[in-house]
């Protein structure tokens, strides 16, 4: 609302409210109010299960406290929380939907008359890049352009390639391996 603006009255009883995001420092609001904070020497080191343990305990006073509005968490009917991807799960991503990253390259490489394949490990090292950086799936698009954004602007040059791209391409080791298909023609 703009501060010269006059309210809007706005019936919420039958919209739906969704909200979601990585909430950080929500946990400690949690501990906090549980008392699972300790101080000085004994204080205990809580690993990321503990972590993730304490955030399915959220209620809607950890919420307030986090500063959202008590009106919208009264909207709220159901609070839960989601796991972290593993390193599986960002794999299917990568590969499984009708309409995965992968197939979404392939098809646009394929457009330009090249074909591009990624090898298991490069699948691996992205995915393991996307969970280093804490990106969630949403990552895995900027991870896989970050290392093919020169090929994608060379493609038209690349008409007739198959293009592999390896771990070591990932990792910045080593450039895509590009082999140049050759058309044997028919002779009648």
């Amino acid at each position: 609302k703009h501060p010269n603006q006059e309210f809007v009255q706005l019936d919420t009883s039958h919209i739906l409210f969704i909200c979601g995001g990585a909430f950080d420092g929500l946990g400690e609001i949690i501990k906090r109010r549980i008392g699972g904070n300790a101080l000085g020497f004994h204080g205990k080191k809580h690993s990321k299960s503990d972590e993730q343990y304490l955030l399915s305990l959220v209620e809607p006073d950890d919420l307030v406290g986090y500063g959202l509005i008590p009106e919208l968490i009264g909207r709220l009917h159901v609070i839960t929380t989601l796991n972290p991807i593993d390193k599986k799960a960002m794999m299917q991503i990568l590969t499984t939907p009708k309409n995965a990253l992968i197939k979404q390259y392939q098809k646009l490489f394929e457009m330009d008359g090249a074909k591009l394949e990624f090898e298991q490990g490069a699948l691996e090292k992205i995915a393991k890049l996307a969970i280093a950086r804490k990106i969630g799936a949403r990552g895995l698009r900027s991870i896989i352009e970050e290392h093919i954004n020169d090929l994608m602007y060379n493609l038209p040059d690349l008409r007739g390639c198959e293009i592999t791209i390896t771990q070591e391409c990932i990792e910045g080791k080593k450039k895509p391996i590009i082999i140049k298909q050759s058309r044997a023609k028919k002779t009648s």
